[in-house]
């Protein structure tokens, strides 16, 4: 059996991701988070079992997807100024994990996301730190391709 052929032992780093907004890759991302999905239960309490209560599946909730990047240009906030004044720019995503190589291993697609709230960089004159802006995006929902 080659390498090649065996399953895969260690997981793929965190730190080696890019993230593709409307096909176009974009760079310099330091986070990404909220790839997350959650089945949403309503109890039901049947009558004569008291050792258990139903767990009754009502639909899939997301939580919002929050990008952070260091401040090199105005794109992420011109995306959120446009939907503050009622220009909604729905968009597909991409999130993108990279194997040591820089060849895509796995990849998360996020469905129809647009803006819901950006906020700029924190800054300090005591600190040599980065400054990066945060966009949070609401959609409607994730897939692992």
């Amino acid at each position: 059996m080659t390498i090649d052929n065996a399953k895969r032992m260690n997981p793929y780093l965190g730190f080696r991701f890019l993230v593709e907004i409307g096909g176009l890759i974009e760079a310099g991302f330091s986070e990404v988070s909220g790839l997350q999905s959650q089945i949403e239960t309503e109890a039901y309490r049947e009558g004569g079992v008291n050792d258990f209560v139903h767990q009754l599946p009502t639909g899939a909730q997301y939580t919002n997807l929050t990008l952070k990047k260091g401040l090199v240009d105005h794109t992420l906030l011109q995306w959120h100024r446009n939907a503050v004044h009622g220009d909604i720019q729905r968009r597909n995503l991409r999130v993108v994990i990279l194997d040591q190589k820089g060849i895509e291993a796995q990849a998360w697609e996020v469905k129809d996301a647009f803006p819901v709230q950006w906020q700029g960089p924190e800054l300090r004159a005591d600190q040599d730190a980065v400054a990066v802006e945060t966009v949070e995006l609401s959609h409607q929902g994730i897939e692992k391709s």
